[in-house]
C-alpha cells in the first residue's frame, strides 16, 4: 500500500505552495484515484511521493520510503506524461533496453507486449504510435519489472471510450491480484465508474477522501438541465411549487439562461413550464458534477423561509454536503455531526495531527463553527493549535540521484544499436573521408599518413575524429533529449557505472570507425591512383598510436561534455574546441617569455621510457609518450582531464544535495 503524510511542495517566490499538507492512503487490492481540475496539484503530489521534487512530507511504499528500496522500479511502476523514448526506436527495442536497465531477463519484454496487446506493433517506431498505443506502451514500461505498485498520471487523457475501458480493465486486473494502483484524472464520472476510493484535490489541498459509494452520493447527483429565455422566472416557479408540495428540490441558475434542477424530473419541469407559458429550448437528464471547481460556475436559487427545503450548495466539501443532506430531515447540530464522513483511515495515530491530514481533536463547538464556515472551507490544523503545541513540520523531501542501469553495458549497447543514427553517421564519415582522400591525392603536397586519414592541413580534425566525437556526444545527448532512464526516477543518472559503459562503447565504436576509415581510404586510393598512394608508412606503429589516441580522445571528450552540458551540440563543440582553441592556447602559454622553458620535453620523455621492458614494452610506452607530447595530443589530454573533473564534480554535487 501507499501511505502519504504531509506532502507539501516548496513555495515559489511569493506564490503559495502548489500542494499543501496532503495526506492519504492507497490500499493494496484497490484502485485509488486522485481527482482534481487541471492545476489542482495531482502531478505535484505524485512527484513529491516519488522524490522527484523537493518539498516536505513522507511517503511509504509497503512500509518503506522510496530511497530505502534497493531497486525502485521493481517496487513501483511509474508513468508520468508521455513515454520518454527516441521516436526512431521500435516498441520492442525500447522495452528490451529498459529490461537491461531494470535488470530483468530480456524475454520479459515479449511477455509484457503480449499482456498489453502490442505484439502486432512490436516493430513499429515510437514516433508513429497513436495516442492509445502510446498509453499501452507506457503501461508496459510500468509493468516491465513486475512491480507491486502502479503510479500513473493522466493515463486515459485524450483516449476513446473503448481505450479507456481497456486500460481500466488492466488496472482492475492488477488490483485484483493484490497490487496497489494510484492514478489521476480530471473527470469525476470516470473516477466514480473505475475507482474504489477517490481522493479529491482542490487548490493543492485535500478536500475529500471517500469510498466510491460516498463520492457518488455526495458529489455526483442526477439533475435536469433546462435552457429557457425565461430561466429566472422558471426557477422561481419551480421553487414555489417545491415549497407547496413539501419536496426537496434544488434549483441552480447558471450562465447562458441555463438551470440545473436537482430532485425533480423532466416531466414535472415540462408541465410547470407549459402551465405558465414559458418557452423551453432544452430539457434533458444529466448526471451533475459536484466535484472541485463546480461552485465557481453556479449560483444557487433558494426560496426564502423554507425550513424543510434541504438544498445543497455545490462546490462544498464532502463533510458539508453530508451535513446539509442530514439537515433536510433534522436541523440540529448533532445530526449534522453524525452525518459527516470519518477522517481518512489507515493513518497511524502516533503521527502529529498535521502529518495525518485530519482535523484536530476539538469539542462540538469548534466542529460546529467549522461546518458553518463559508464555502465549506476546512480549517487548517494549525488554526486550532496554540503556538506552544504546534506539531513538527514533516521531514524534507530531497531529490535523490537516480540509480544507474543494473546492467549498464548491456543497456548502452542496446541504446546505441536501437536507432540508426550511429550507422548513418558512420556511413557519412566513410563516404566523406574517401572523397577527401581522393581530392587531396589529386591536389598533391599531402604527406602519406595524412592522406590515408583524409586530414588536410586546413581542417582542425579528420572526418573520423569528428565522427567519433559526434557518436560520443550522442551517447549522453540522447539520454537528456529522450530520457529512457527517467521513466520513474527523474533526471538522467550520473553514476560512474553508466559513464564507464558509455566510455567503453564510445571508444570501441570510435576505433572501429577509425580503422574502417583508413582501410576504406587506402582501398579507394588504390583503385583510383594505383598502389603507390596506398603504401603503409614506415613509422606505422607511432602513427597508429597517435591515430588511436586522437580518435578515442575525441570520442571521450564528446561523452563527457554532453554529460556535463546535457546537449549533443555542446559535446561536439567541445571536441572541435580542442584543436581550435585549446591547442593555440597551450602553444602560446608554453612559448611565451619565461625564466625556464620546457624545450626538449618530448625527447627527454621518450628517453625516460627507453629502459628495457619485457616483450618490447618500451616501444609502446615510447609511442604513447610521443602521442602525449604532440600539441594536439597534449591539448586533448588536458581537455579530457578538465572534462572528467567537471563531470565528477557535478556528480558529487548532486549526491550531496
Amino acid at each position: 500500500m501507499i501511505q502519504a503524510f504531509g506532502l507539501t511542495s516548496n513555495p515559489r517566490k511569493e506564490l503559495p505552495p502548489a500542494v499543501d499538507d496532503v495526506s492519504f492512503e492507497a490500499r493494496a487490492g484497490c484502485v485509488t484515484t486522485l481527482l482534481g481540475t487541471p492545476g489542482a496539484g495531482k502531478t505535484t503530489v505524485l512527484r513529491l511521493m516519488l522524490e522527484l521534487q523537493q518539498g516536505r512530507g513522507l511517503t511509504y511504499f509497503r512500509g518503506r520510503p522510496l530511497h530505502r528500496i534497493a531497486h525502485p522500479s521493481r517496487e513501483v511502476g511509474v508513468l508520468l506524461g508521455d513515454v520518454p523514448g527516441h521516436p526512431a526506436r521500435t516498441v520492442r527495442g525500447q522495452l528490451r533496453m529498459l529490461c537491461a536497465a531494470a535488470g530483468v531477463p530480456v524475454r520479459r519484454a515479449d511477455e509484457v507486449l503480449e499482456v498489453v496487446g502490442l505484439v502486432s506493433l512490436r516493430h513499429e517506431r515510437l514516433g508513429t504510435l497513436a495516442r492509445g498505443m502510446d498509453r499501452r506502451l507506457g503501461l508496459a514500461c510500468a509493468l516491465l519489472a513486475d512491480p507491486h505498485t502502479l503510479v500513473l498520471d493522466g493515463l486515459t487523457e485524450g483516449l476513446s471510450v473503448r481505450e479507456r475501458h481497456w486500460l481500466h480493465g488492466m488496472l482492475r486486473a492488477h488490483a485484483a491480484q493484490g497490487g496497489t494502483v494510484l492514478c489521476t484524472t480530471t473527470d469525476p464520472k470516470e473516477a466514480a465508474r473505475t475507482a474504489d476510493r477517490i481522493i479529491t484535490l482542490e487548490g493543492g489541498r485535500l478536500v475529500a477522501d471517500q469510498a466510491v459509494a460516498d463520492f457518488s452520493r455526495t458529489r455526483l447527483r442526477p439533475r435536469v438541465v433546462v435552457r429557457s429565455p425565461h430561466a429566472t422566472r422558471l426557477a422561481a416557479l419551480l421553487a414555489k411549487e417545491a415549497r407547496t408540495t413539501q419536496r426537496s428540490v434544488e434549483v441552480v441558475q447558471e450562465a447562458d439562461n441555463r438551470l440545473s434542477v436537482y430532485g425533480s424530473t423532466c416531466a414535472d419541469i415540462g408541465e410547470t413550464a407549459f402551465r405558465h407559458g414559458i418557452l423551453v429550448h432544452q430539457l434533458a437528464d444529466e448526471v451533475g458534477d459536484m466535484g472541485p471547481g463546480a461552485a465557481s460556475a453556479r449560483r444557487e436559487v433558494q426560496p426564502p423561509g423554507t425550513p424543510g427545503e434541504g438544498s445543497v450548495a455545490d462546490g462544498a466539501t464532502p463533510e458539508d454536503a453530508d451535513v446539509r443532506e442530514g439537515s433536510a430531515t433534522s436541523a440540529s447540530t448533532e445530526a449534522a455531526l453524525a452525518a459527516s464522513p470519518p477522517a481518512p483511515s489507515g493513518i497511524p495515530s502516533g503521527l502529529p495531527t498535521a502529518a495525518r491530514g485530519s482535523e484536530p481533536t476539538a469539542d462540538r463547538t469548534s466542529a460546529t463553527s467549522a461546518l458553518a464556515s463559508p464555502q465549506g472551507a476546512r480549517p487548517r490544523p494549525s488554526d486550532a493549535l496554540t503556538s506552544d503545541s504546534l506539531p513538527p513540520l514533516p521531514p524534507p523531501i530531497s531529490v535523490r540521484p537516480a540509480p544507474s542501469p543494473l546492467r549498464p553495458l548491456r543497456y548502452e549497447l542496446r541504446r546505441a544499436g536501437g536507432v540508426g543514427t550511429g550507422f548513418l553517421a558512420g556511413a557519412a564519415v566513410l563516404v566523406t573521408s574517401a572523397l577527401v582522400a581522393v581530392l587531396l591525392a589529386r591536389i598533391g603536397h599531402t604527406p602519406q599518413h595524412r592522406l590515408l586519414a583524409a586530414w588536410p592541413q586546413e581542417l582542425p580534425l579528420p572526418p573520423a575524429a569528428l565522427g567519433a566525437g559526434l557518436l560520443g556526444a550522442i551517447a549522453f545527448g540522447d539520454e537528456f533529449r529522450h530520457p529512457a532512464l527517467a521513466v520513474d526516477r527523474g533526471t538522467v543518472p550520473r553514476r560512474l557505472g553508466l559513464l564507464a559503459a558509455k566510455l567503453f562503447v564510445a571508444a570501441t565504436t570510435g576505433l572501429l570507425l577509425a580503422f574502417l576509415t583508413v582501410g576504406c581510404d587506402a582501398e579507394v586510393l588504390y583503385l583510383v591512383y594505383g598502389p603507390e598512394l596506398a603504401k603503409v608508412p614506415a613509422d606505422w606503429l607511432a602513427l597508429t598510436a597517435s591515430w588511436t589516441g586522437l580518435v578515442i580522445g575525441c570520442a571521450w571528450a564528446g561523452v563527457l561534455a554532453a554529460g556535463i552540458f546535457r546537449s549533443t551540440t555542446a559535446g561536439l563543440a567541445a571536441v572541435v574546441a580542442v584543436p581550435v582553441l585549446v591547442v593555440p592556447l597551450v602553444q602560446q602559454t608554453l612559448g611565451g617569455p619565461s625564466v625556464r622553458s620546457a624545450a626538449g620535453f618530448s625527447v627527454r620523455l621518450r628517453e625516460l621510457f627507453l629502459a628495457q621492458w619485457p616483450f618490447g614494452g618500451e616501444r609502446y610506452l615510447a609511442a604513447g609518450a610521443r602521442v602525449i607530447a604532440q600539441p594536439v595530443g597534449g591539448a586533448l589530454a588536458l581537455s579530457l582531464a578538465a572534462l572528467l573533473c567537471a563531470y565528477l564534480l557535478t556528480t558529487l554535487r548532486s549526491r550531496v544535495r
